[in-house]
């Protein structure tokens, strides 16, 4: 059971969530079929593989496991550990896997490219950035056939990605600097409350849609839009 998750975010709690998602597809394999996890004869069941993509632009080695584990208390015992393989996939990064897989090395080369020719964080050089890399792409690309017939598809795919990435990593910042004067906890309710004044902020000047600020603030749209009420009632 391989699962495999491409991120531009570096995510410590990845390894919670596969196990989420573990736990879900473990479900659905013995209901498919009509195991008895229940019986005293114990079941086969197939093991997984966790695999992380990483290309975001934070510093991160080639290769790095995430374990479960790291996230509980120094010096408890458990006894459940989930491991993640991450693998950088940035331009550059670990070679012989991109020789091995010539659509991810392509897809890593486009990914450098457009950072290399983005001359702003403004949208429309990133979609600017974007139109050029794939111009410039070269003839043998296997990828390119299905970029040039998909291409505002995986233009918008590229943008809202872009876009979440820089967000999240300015509004952590801005977290994390309140943080260090405040305290830890204190931080980290600072750094919450930052990031929310932030996204409602962004969602009433229109620069932010209602449907993308809700999926960073982590909640409904419904529940996005009571925030914005609770801010407007103070």
């Amino acid at each position: 059971m391989h699962l495999w998750e491409q991120q531009s975010t570096f995510n410590p709690n990845t390894p919670l969530r596969m196990m989420q998602y573990l736990e879900n597809l473990y479900e659905k394999y013995i209901k498919q079929r009509k195991l008895n996890k229940y019986s005293s004869k114990r079941m086969e069941l197939p093991a997984p593989r966790l695999i992380v993509f990483f290309n975001g632009t934070s510093n991160q080695p080639e290769e790095m496991i995430l374990r479960l584990t790291d996230s509980f208390p120094k010096g408890s015992n458990s006894d459940v550990e989930v491991q993640v393989r991450m693998l950088n996939i940035n331009y550059g990064k670990n070679q012989k896997l991109l020789d091995a897989c010539k659509p991810l090395m392509e897809y890593s080369w486009l990914v450098a490219k457009m950072r290399s020719i983005k001359k702003s964080n403004d949208e429309n050089a990133v979609a600017s950035a974007i139109d050029q890399a794939i111009t410039e792409m070269p003839d043998d690309f296997i990828i390119k056939p299905f970029l040039a017939v998909h291409k505002a598809e995986v233009k918008g795919m590229l943008l809202e990605e872009y876009n979440e990435t820089e967000v999240m990593e300015l509004f952590k910042e801005e977290g994390r600097e309140e943080g260090r004067e405040e305290g830890r906890e204190e931080g980290r309710e600072e750094e919450r409350k930052s990031i929310m004044k932030s996204l409602i902020a962004g969602y009433r000047s229109g620069a932010i849609e209602l449907e993308f600020a809700a999926k960073l603030a982590g909640m409904s749209q419904n529940e996005f839009l009571d925030k914005v009420s609770d801010e407007e009632a103070l």
